[in-house]
């Protein structure tokens, strides 16, 4: 689900476009874009891939108290672009970032037609940690997530479990192995047994905003 650029096996091509057409097709064979500002648009598909099962979630102790006490609340759907451009927003690590003003502008578009989601996390009125994804009926591709303030970033994944159990949703991916997630209950599954959790659950059905009906 987060990147820092620097090539992990499973580049499959160069080059093409961002139109939703494209992406969506892309995403139910378990591909996704990701390149830096020099750089054509490059398609990966990583071997082994990390996934997360929303049954498989752990909420640690202490996130179980931030999350029941507090100072945050969350939101589905509630402000996309600020989400996205917080993702983008450069690191301590550097200045780059992979989300380029392309890139930005075509998740907006797929948010628009029902396929994107944000998950956000607020501090009071303040937007301080947050994810955004692609949904694809049973399978929630995860993009990218970022945190202004501690354990922010995790409370908003933890409303996209909830939210994903709610619309059965089956499987998270989180794309490229990291140690933060893997705490959060992540694990490697191999390229084979990802393409076929998407034949068996991804379909392309936009669902509109999340927003709707959500608590």
């Amino acid at each position: 689900m987060e990147h820092a650029l620097r090539e992990p096996p499973g580049l499959l091509a160069a080059g093409g476009d961002l139109k939703p057409a494209r992406l969506l097709a892309a995403y139910e064979r378990g591909v996704f874009p990701w390149y830096s500002a020099q750089q054509p648009i490059l398609w990966w598909s990583p071997d082994p891939r990390m996934v997360l099962f929303p049954e498989e979630f752990h909420c640690s102790r202490s996130l179980t108290k931030t999350l029941r006490n507090g100072p945050y609340s969350s939101r589905v759907d509630g402000d996309f672009g600020a989400t996205i451009r917080a993702c983008a927003a450069p690191r301590r690590s550097g200045p780059d970032t992979w989300l380029n003003p392309d890139m930005i502008a075509s998740y907006e578009q797929l948010h628009e037609l029902g396929f994107a989601h944000s998950v956000e996390t607020y501090d009071a009125d303040r937007l301080v940690g947050g994810l955004y994804g692609i949904a694809l009926g049973g399978v929630f591709f995860g993009e990218s997530m970022f945190s202004l303030e501690r354990d922010a970033s995790k409370v908003a994944l933890a409303r996209l479990v909830q939210e994903c159990r709610a619309r059965d949703i089956r499987v998270i991916d989180c794309q490229v192995a990291s140690g933060h997630l893997a705490s959060l209950g992540a694990r490697e599954v191999s390229r084979t047994q990802f393409v076929a959790l998407l034949r068996r659950y991804a379909r392309r059905n936009p669902c509109g905003s999340w927003a709707a009906g959500s608590a």
